[in-house]
């Protein structure tokens, strides 16, 4: 059996970089403590850099608690101060839910997020901040990922598409994969 205790200074952290603005020092936590339904991750971020690109989940939601640190969190609304203590609500939605973890200070910044485990999950990326005040459609990125029934096995998606007709195909379909026999519509999301 899974203990269901780890203590912060305890968990392995891996660091993820992509290109000159994001990277993260990351800490999976659920599995050890043998969550199911709920993930549950630390991030540090180092000064000067973002975690993720501004994005939105279709269907899962995140609750973030900064634990040490200040920065700034992106909304379609605009920029808001974010500092150790504080509790950050990501809503399941489309691009008016986006969000984005920035540290402009110069020391970590470093938060515990928790988030449902919903799948399959599309995640829009690539979102322009004008896009949640303006009604037109454009073009935007989508991730979506899942596990398919009986295999156990994640597939990861990727797709351009515009509005409520965009499609997601899979990144590299196999025949062990229900990727491979369909492609999934995701849900369209206004800017």
């Amino acid at each position: 059996m899974t203990h269901p205790i780890v203590n912060l200074d305890e968990p392995a952290f891996e660091t993820q970089t992509r290109g000159e603005r994001f990277e993260a020092r990351m800490a999976p936590v659920a599995g050890r403590i043998g969550a199911a339904k709920l993930g549950y991750r630390v991030t540090q971020v180092p000064p000067g850099k973002r975690a993720w690109p501004f994005h939105s989940h279709h269907a899962n939601e995140e609750m973030i608690f900064v634990l040490e640190g200040r920065g700034r969190l992106r909304l379609a609304d605009g920029e808001h101060p974010i500092r150790a203590g504080d509790f950050i609500a990501a809503p399941a939605g489309g691009v008016e839910t986006a969000h984005q973890i920035i540290n402009d200070s110069d020391q970590p910044l470093t938060y515990l997020c928790v988030s449902t485990m919903i799948e399959p999950e599309v995640v829009l990326t690539r979102i322009p901040a004008s896009w949640a005040r303006s009604p037109a459609p454009r073009r935007a990125g989508r991730r979506a990922s899942g596990r398919c029934s009986g295999s156990g096995r994640r597939r990861r998606a990727a797709g351009i598409g515009r509005g409520s007709r965009a499609i997601v195909r899979p990144r590299s379909p196999s025949p062990h994969s229900c990727w491979a026999n369909r492609n999934y519509l995701a849900q369209g999301f206004r800017e």
